[in-house]
Order: structure tokens, then C-alpha cells, then sequence
């Protein structure tokens, strides 16, 4: 019988993971000895996660309704990621990311891929994931119709997952409601921003963000709210 070459490995995996998407090689299985994570520039939000965005694992961020201050989370990101000198990624779900008032220097650390189904969305993030040069890829489904995510199989969160913890990069998902299983850490976005909160300042309205941890990846974070 003639050996299999890299390529039917590559192809019997797919076919696997798509057949069983519960199936877990010992390497995916096993957890990270040392939990290494990426600031996210809300000091309240890195101490509510211990550090951090968890590298190589999926975060889903729900924010239901207006006002909860998903906009103000992505900016404040992207200005970590320009005072970190790192490239940040954001699929944008609905081509809804306005960059009004961010200065040129920190819209200059954006990849920005501007989609207009959560179809074409995920398919970006595949490709982003596979890439070494994004410390961070955000994934922004949050206004996206209900009906796109019914065409969601639980084998594409799967195969995301896959690609963030070879790769050990963080993929952050922005969603309505929380609808990724396979989330190592699940936050809710808990605020709720009035016409009356806009005259304050950006930086005054990040640090009125309120998130609650729903669900902690198995680091020895404790289940708490900030």
C-alpha cells in the first residue's frame, strides 16, 4: 500500500473535524502549561481576565442591544495595539467599524477587512488565523442578521478554535448572544450608554465599560465581574 502523503493527512483531518467536530487530537486536548495572554489596554478588563486576552484560545464578547459599548471596546484594541506596536486584524461582520476621530498613527496598525455576511466573515478569519502576523484578530459579528448565523455549523467555530490555539493567537468574537460553545472564555458586555454619556470623552467612556465573565478558560481565573 503507498504511504500517504502530507496532503491525504491534511485532507482525511478535514474530513474528520467536519464528520466529528467534537473529536480532539492529545495536542489540541491537552491544556497550555503556561497561560500566556495579550493586554487588552482596559486595565479593569485585564485584571478581570488575569492578563489579559488568553493567546491561542477563542474569547466570545456578547453585547445585546445599543449602547453597549462594543464600538468603544474595538477602539480601545486598536490603541493597544498601536502603543504595543502590534498589528491588530478586525473582520468586521457587517462593514460597520467607523473610524472617525482615531488618528492616522493608530488607524496605521489596522488590517481592516470589511465584509458584509458573517458567511464572508468567517472565511476571513480562516485565512487570518493561518497567518503569523497578526498578535491579534477580531472577529465582529455583532450586527450581523440572525438568519446568517443559522448557516453557522459548530465544525467552523471548531476549526477556528484549532487554527488560534496552533498558532497561538487570540481570536476575539463579537456577538450578539452567545452562540460559540467551543468559547474558552465567554464575556458579556454589560453596558448600557445613554445620548447623555456622548459628551464625555472617549477615554471616560472606556472606563465606564462593565463586562461580566460567564465563563473562564481553565487557567485559574475565578468567575467574578468588573
Amino acid at each position: 500500500m503507498k504511504p500517504a502523503g502530507a496532503s491525504g493527512i491534511i485532507e482525511l483531518r478535514r474530513l474528520l473535524t467536519e464528520r466529528f467536530p467534537q473529536a480532539r487530537t492529545w495536542a489540541e486536548s491537552a491544556p497550555l502549561k503556561t497561560p500566556s495572554f495579550l493586554p487588552t489596554g482596559l486595565p479593569r478588563l485585564d485584571a478581570l481576565l488575569q492578563g489579559g486576552w488568553l493567546k491561542g484560545a477563542v474569547t466570545e464578547v456578547s453585547a445585546s442591544g445599543p449602547g453597549a459599548g462594543s464600538a468603544l471596546l474595538l477602539r480601545a484594541l486598536l490603541r493597544q495595539s498601536h502603543r504595543a506596536r502590534q498589528w491588530m486584524a478586525l473582520i468586521d461582520g457587517r462593514d460597520s467599524f467607523d473610524p472617525a476621530g482615531v488618528e492616522a498613527p493608530v488607524l496605521s496598525r489596522l488590517f481592516w477587512v470589511r465584509c458584509q455576511t458573517a458567511e464572508e466573515a468567517l472565511k476571513a478569519a480562516d485565512l487570518l488565523l493561518r497567518d503569523r502576523n497578526f498578535p491579534l484578530v477580531v472577529l465582529d459579528l455583532k450586527i450581523n442578521p440572525a438568519v446568517q448565523f443559522r448557516k453557522i455549523s459548530g465544525a467552523t467555530w471548531f476549526r477556528l478554535q484549532r487554527l488560534a490555539r496552533q498558532n497561538g493567537t487570540p481570536l476575539v468574537a463579537l456577538t450578539p448572544r452567545a452562540m460559540i460553545a467551543g468559547a474558552e472564555t465567554r464575556l458579556t458586555l454589560e453596558s448600557r450608554f445613554t445620548l447623555a454619556a456622548w459628551p464625555l470623552s472617549e477615554e471616560g467612556l472606556m472606563g465606564q465599560l462593565k463586562f461580566e465573565l460567564a465563563r473562564a478558560a481553565e487557567t485559574g481565573v475565578v468567575q467574578a465581574a468588573g
